[in-house]
C-alpha cells in the first residue's frame, strides 16, 4: 500500500495484518476517490473516521489539505496511522485520536471539508452514522463513504445530499455534499 500522488507519492504504509482490524482501500479505488474531490482537497479540513492505517487521510494531506484528524478506536491502528503519518512527512498537520466514532462525533466542535468515511462491512455503520457526520461538515464540504455494494445508504441525510455512486468490483463509493446554507 502506497500514497498515490502528491509530497508524499511513492511512501509505502504500513497496516496492521489481517483484515479483520483493518480493510486498506486498494489503489484503484483511493485514485477514483481523490478524482472525484481533487478540486476540494488543497486546502481542506478533512476527518477520516474509522482510519485503519490512515493511508486516506495521508492520501489528502499529501494532495494539499490543510489538517487531518485521523480517528480509530483500535490502539494498535492509532499508533500504525501515527507511523506512517510521519513517514509520509505530514504528521505535524495531523491529530491522531484512539476512541469510538461515535465519541469523537460526540465530543467535537470542529466542522471538516472532506470527510472520509470507510467503516467495517456488514455491519450498517454508515447507516448509524452519517446523521452525526452530516453536523460535522461544512456548508459546501464533501463526505465519501467506501462500502461494499449492496449497503442501503439514503439520498438525503442532515443535509448532506448523495450526489454520485462509483464502482469499483466490489466496492461503492458514495459521494455526498453538503448543502451550502441559504442567505
Amino acid at each position: 500500500m502506497r500514497v498515490v500522488a502528491g509530497t508524499a507519492r511513492g511512501i509505502q504504509l504500513e497496516t496492521l495484518p489481517g483484515e479483520e482490524i483493518t480493510r486498506p482501500t486498494i489503489n484503484r479505488v483511493k485514485e477514483g476517490m481523490f478524482s472525484a474531490v481533487q478540486f476540494s482537497v488543497p486546502g481542506a479540513m478533512v476527518l477520516d473516521l474509522f482510519a485503519g492505517s490512515g493511508q486516506l487521510g495521508i492520501e489528502a494531506l499529501s494532495r494539499g489539505a490543510a489538517r487531518c484528524v485521523f480517528c480509530d478506536e483500535n490502539p494498535q491502528a492509532a499508533a500504525i496511522v501515527q507511523k506512517n503519518c510521519r513517514a509520509a512527512g505530514v504528521f505535524s498537520q495531523s491529530k491522531v485520536v484512539c476512541m469510538t466514532a461515535q465519541a469523537l462525533l460526540a465530543g467535537t466542535k470542529e466542522k471538516f471539508d472532506l470527510v472520509l468515511l470507510d467503516p467495517p462491512y456488514g455491519k450498517e455503520i454508515l447507516q448509524q452514522i452519517l446523521p452525526q457526520v452530516a453536523g460535522m461538515v461544512q456548508p459546501g464540504g464533501i463526505v465519501l463513504c467506501e462500502s461494499e455494494l449492496q449497503a442501503q445508504l439514503p439520498q438525503e441525510v442532515g443535509g448532506l445530499v448523495l450526489k454520485k455512486q462509483y464502482k469499483y468490483g466490489t466496492v461503492r463509493v458514495s459521494k455526498y455534499c453538503k448543502q451550502e446554507e441559504q442567505q
